[in-house]
């Protein structure tokens, strides 16, 4: 019997990848441990499966568990080969053009990452410039920094699974964004991601803007809930989850936050942590907090917690401003001439932040497991950026043991992470996290969420 939510396709290349050499195509084809194939095929089925609602990893490789992709190599050069690949990547037999630019978009960053930094002894990955110099080189292989351009590209966080309210919000301060010409930068995924882009799309035509830039960063962990969506037309995939977010702050100008859940946290205390280092004191990085008008509890309890916890400094590197989407735009614009003469009287590029320092231990890649969120240093007794990492590392885990289809299966084996610290940082850190369950912030609304976590508290 034929399924009809599943298809089997060859397509072409969009875009300069059209050959490969023999050991690349090895690579790709390799299923074992070190093998870039397990990788591959898994990010491939979550491009293909853009514009579904699933936003679980792990639930989306067992819905799909007959789905296989192999390179072909023809004369004239590459084709991917599928089989029980989501029907919904296809109109009339053919693979929607966007969807195709995505796939071959994953296909080539994977393998740069492993034949050109991991594998090439001119990176070190061990040092803090080593790993800036990557960041560099992804961007840049995938055609993303454009020099002599004026500063123009606002960062937008937020959640995947955000209330119709907050997404038509998101949608309207996009909007602004596209009438004063700026561009957009998010995770790639649906809500907070999509809203942005998808009104400056509108705002962009009215201001007969051609080219406007709609980039999505993500990595191969959480793809998976966070599925490219169809309006990204410049897709980075980042090899792990603390490149992804350098390459955030190091391209973007100017970041704005939608209201989200533990993954936009992560992102707050990523960038906290590195505009407390002493290093960044002159450094500037604007940071707005934005949401509609029944967003400003979430607001108030993520203030209260970054109050907590980093202390009034830390206070002092954002604003919020709630329901209304003209003021933060006219902030944003404001911010980028402030960004622009600062980046002038540095000499520092437009297109990639050299002059940003950040620490070591936001760039180790941190994986989730139970014993390393058990070692998490979780007290008031450090510096504050280095704080600030600390519950970067601890969000992640959380997001991880969300979405992540290896850390799902380690906590249902295993049981809830155990999270140790002071117990004057985990009551409102338990505090904080319970409020997003109860606003269904943790997963799609509908399906009850089971904490991957337990708090010493």
């Amino acid at each position: 019997m034929i399924d009809p939510h599943v298809v089997e396709a060859r397509v072409s290349p969009e875009g300069r990848l059209r050959v490969l050499s023999k050991s690349e195509i090895a690579k790709l084809l390799d299923s074992g441990s070190s093998g870039l194939y397990p990788v591959f095929r898994n990010s491939a089925l979550a491009v293909l499966n853009s514009g579904s609602f699933l936003d679980d990893g792990k639930e989306l490789l067992e819905r799909y568990p007959d789905f296989d992709i192999h390179i072909v190599q023809e004369e004239r050069g590459i084709k991917l080969e599928m089989t029980g690949a989501p029907a919904i990547a296809f109109v009339d037999g053919e693979m929607i053009r966007g969807i195709r630019e995505h796939l071959f978009a994953v296909l080539r960053d994977i393998l740069f990452t492993s034949s050109e930094l991991v594998e090439n002894p001119s990176f070190d990955l061990n040092t803090s410039e080593g790993t800036t110099d990557a960041v560099f080189h992804i961007l840049r292989n995938a055609g993303l920094l454009r020099p002599r351009v004026e500063p123009n590209l606002v960062v937008c966080w937020g959640g995947h699974s955000i209330s119709r309210e907050e997404y038509d919000y998101s949608k309207r301060v996009g909007y602004e964004f596209g009438l004063r010409g700026l561009n957009i930068c998010t995770g790639c995924g649906p809500g907070a991601m999509k809203g942005p882009m998808k009104g400056a799309t509108i705002a962009h035509a009215k201001q007969r803007i051609r080219g406007g830039r709609y980039i999505g960063i993500s990595e191969p962990g959480i793809i998976a809930a966070e599925s490219p969506n169809a309006i990204v037309n410049e897709l980075v995939i980042c090899p792990d989850i603390e490149k992804r977010l350098e390459a955030f702050v190091r391209v973007g100008h100017v970041v704005t936050v939608f209201p989200g859940g533990v993954g936009t946290c992560e992102e707050i205390l990523y960038l906290l942590g590195i505009l407390l280092h002493p290093d960044n004191a002159h450094t500037r990085l604007p940071l707005i907090f934005t949401g509609p008008a029944s967003a400003a509890a979430y607001f108030q309890q993520i203030d209260e917690f970054i109050r907590i916890t980093l202390g009034e400094e830390a206070r002092k590197l954002y604003r919020i401003i709630l329901d209304d989407p003209a003021e933060v735009a006219k902030a944003v614009a404001e911010e980028m001439r402030n960004v622009k003469q600062l980046r002038m009287q540095a000499k520092d590029a437009y297109y990639f932040n050299w002059g940003l320092r950040i620490p070591q231990d936001l760039q180790r890649p941190f994986v989730p497991t139970h014993e390393a969120m058990a070692r998490l240093d979780l007290h008031l007794d450090q510096p504050r950026h280095q704080l600030a990492a600390n519950l970067r590392r601890a969000f992640s885990g959380v997001v991880g043991g969300n979405v992540k289809a290896d850390t799902i299966r380690a906590v249902q084996k295993l049981g809830p992470f155990d999270i140790h610290g002071d117990a004057a940082l985990l009551k409102p850190l338990d505090t904080l996290l319970e409020a997003f369950v109860k606003q269904s912030r943790m997963k799609l609304p509908g399906k009850a969420y089971v904490p991957c976590y337990r708090l010493a508290v």
